[in-house]
């Protein structure tokens, strides 16, 4: 298997679900920062020129090719049945918390760093408006947390690998984890696995992460 990848947030989910299965693979950096995921041989991959991107050689038909993290998990959690429940109500507890994850703490978590630290001009509403989205969406996962092991549950799931990816980065959102005490006890037990502590390790060494 092929993994495009840059050194941010959404792309350490993947990372981590190779390591946790502990399946060969080959580290692919596309260098955002510099457009490479715009050239013509990254497009042609991934036509919405982003990152990560998996590219599986063992397809039904020819090489199976992937995009987005969410989707990249479920894929390889199905494939090799493990990190995802099989019952349809756990099931959908997972599905719930990696939608919850793509459609509000991602852009939230996202959008706020880049106002705050990334735009060209200080625009005050929109810090506001995605820092205070960030804060409440935190705080609705560590309410969530202070009753649960993991975020879906008394099981690590690939919803904890998706979570996981912007709480590693929760200081470019401006998000302190100290505020957050059973979010802070849910990274800190994840964060020393063996695999979360390789896959983070090999994004660092491609890229120096944007913090």
């Amino acid at each position: 298997m092929k993994l495009y990848v840059f050194a941010t947030p959404n792309n350490l989910k993947p990372v981590i679900m190779m390591e946790e299965l502990g399946l060969e693979y080959e580290l692919l950096p596309v260098n955002i920062r510099q457009g490479e995921q715009k050239v013509d041989a990254f497009l042609k991959l991934n036509p919405n020129a982003k990152v990560p991107v998996l590219v599986d050689p063992e397809g039904r038909r020819n090489e199976f090719v992937l995009t987005e993290s969410a989707a990249i998990l479920v894929y390889l959690a199905e494939k090799y049945g493990k990190f995802l429940p099989t019952t349809v109500e756990e099931k959908a507890i997972v599905f719930e918390q990696l939608f919850f994850h793509a459609s509000g703490i991602s852009p939230a978590f996202g959008n706020s760093g880049f106002f705050q630290k990334l735009a060209s001009e200080k625009v005050p509403m929109a810090i506001d408006r995605f820092f205070g989205e960030s804060k409440r969406l935190t705080g609705l996962l560590d309410a969530l947390l202070a009753n649960k092991e993991f975020v879906a549950g008394n099981e690590y799931t690939i919803a904890d690998m998706a979570h996981l990816g912007w709480m590693w980065r929760s200081a470019f959102a401006g998000i302190n984890l100290v505020d957050y005490p059973h979010v802070k006890r849910w990274y800190e037990q994840i964060a020393q696995r063996p695999a979360v502590k390789v896959a983070i390790s090999k994004l660092e060494a491609l890229v120096p992460p944007l913090v």
